[in-house]
């Protein structure tokens, strides 16, 4: 039979519990468990039966020899071999050979401790037809009857890396700039990345962002530089290398960070205008110095038209042509006055115009109605009788019930 990791822990449990002892009633508990093999040579007698307080129980300790032994065995076995990591290409026919033994060994491989089919065995040798990503995993290989581990992996499927996105940009000028990094495509298995920043014939330290990890800092050490910079990237991994490289200007990568915290509100007895505020990006450390413009767009939800103002100063601007009681969606972008390009639109505020609140207008006749209403007092609607249970017949005519009426009526019949 042969001895799982799983097996193995619960070897480990079994030899701890195996270190208990059996207590003597009356007698002190000072004595722990002694190997009982070991022989005191005072007493004469072996120290597996105590005779100070507590007796080891010797079939239960004989047992802790053996389980102890079958787990110095396996561990021994197992600290012989190194795990190798195999990489290997998405749709690839991987072969696996069982360490030293021979190809026609009888031996059996398994997959995450899993026992795997002889179908996909050639001789001792383990083949795997067209893996994917299902096929990562560890693999063994045991001898034949004795189980002896032979052999072990972690097979990990993947891919080359393509060629990688590099972009550089300066959301901080004139401080520095930094670049950014990522592949098209995942590869599944680790990937290293490096990064060469020229200026000229100098090359420039970049620094490493602990978050995001695909990101460096680069600081100026020249502003106004006629002198290109040349960034190139490679990409490695165990089935292959890719790079890419990308030139550029000083003033072509800057880009400010969108304006913050811009607000819209409606102008008070203004139908038609909307107040808006902004400020500059945090990011930009100098607006004195490299001052921003901006550049403002808006839209009634009902249209998908935008419109469009550009702002050479200041971090406000009024809307005077909004339609009244319409919602408007605002955006600001950001750009420096002579250089770069314009930053990503702000977030999305929305604002609608002021609008008058409706009166509730009353005529002469309908405020005497209400003042009429108010002083009188209730008075019910008249009701009209369909039956009458009694009914007066002309001017002093005799009352007549209702039963006496029925009588006479029932009486005429007869005489018809």
């Amino acid at each position: 039979m042969r001895l799982t990791p799983k097996m193995f822990q619960t070897l480990l449990g079994r030899e701890e519990q195996c270190k208990g002892t059996k207590e003597i009633p009356g007698l002190p508990r000072q004595v722990v468990w002694r190997n009982p093999e070991e022989f005191d040579e005072k007493s004469g007698t072996p120290l597996g039966i105590q005779t100070g307080g507590k007796m080891a129980n010797p079939v239960p300790s004989a047992c802790c020899v053996v389980l102890a032994a079958v787990v110095m065995v396996y561990a021994q076995r197992h600290s012989q071999l190194d795990t190798h990591v195999q990489y290997e290409r998405l749709g690839a026919d991987v072969t696996m050979q069982c360490g030293p033994m021979d190809w026609d060994a009888a031996v059996t491989w398994t997959a995450n401790g899993t026992d795997i089919d002889e179908s996909h065995l050639n001789g001792s040798r383990l083949v795997l037809r067209n893996v994917d990503l299902t096929h990562s995993g560890q693999y063994a290989c045991y001898e034949g009857s004795s189980w002896h581990l032979k052999y072990q992996t972690y097979l990990k499927v993947g891919t080359s890396p393509k060629e990688p996105v590099l972009m550089c940009r300066s959301n901080n000028y004139p401080k520095g700039f930094y670049c950014s990094w990522h592949l098209p495509s995942p590869t599944y298995i680790p990937n290293a990345f490096n990064i060469t920043i020229m200026h000229g014939p100098r090359e420039l330290i970049c620094e490493k962002d602990a978050f995001p990890k695909n990101r460096c800092h680069i600081r100026y050490l020249q502003l106004f530089s006629t002198v290109k910079y040349k960034v190139t990237l490679t990409v490695t991994n165990a089935l292959g290398r890719n790079a890419t490289t990308i030139t550029f200007d000083e003033f072509a990568i800057v880009k400010p960070d969108p304006p913050e915290n811009v607000v819209a509100k409606p102008v008070s007895n203004n139908p038609r205008r909307l107040e808006v505020r902004w400020q500059n990006p945090s990011s930009w450390p100098d607006p004195e110095s490299f001052p921003l413009k901006f550049f403002l767009r808006y839209r009634p939800l009902i249209l998908d038209q935008w419109q469009h103002v550009e702002l050479s100063d200041g971090t406000s601007h009024t809307i005077t042509d909004a339609y009244a009681g319409k919602e408007y969606i605002i955006q600001v972008a950001a750009k420096d006055n002579d250089i770069g390009t314009w930053s990503d639109w702000s977030v999305a505020v929305h604002a609608t115009p002021w609008t008058e609140e409706p009166k509730h207008l009353t005529t002469e006749a309908q405020v005497a109605e209400t003042t009429t209403t108010g002083t009188s007092s209730f008075v019910p609607p008249p009701t009209t009788k369909i039956c009458d249970l009694e009914a007066v017949v002309g001017s002093g005519a005799v009352t007549v019930s209702w039963a006496e009426g029925l009588v006479l009526a029932a009486v005429g019949v007869l005489f018809i």
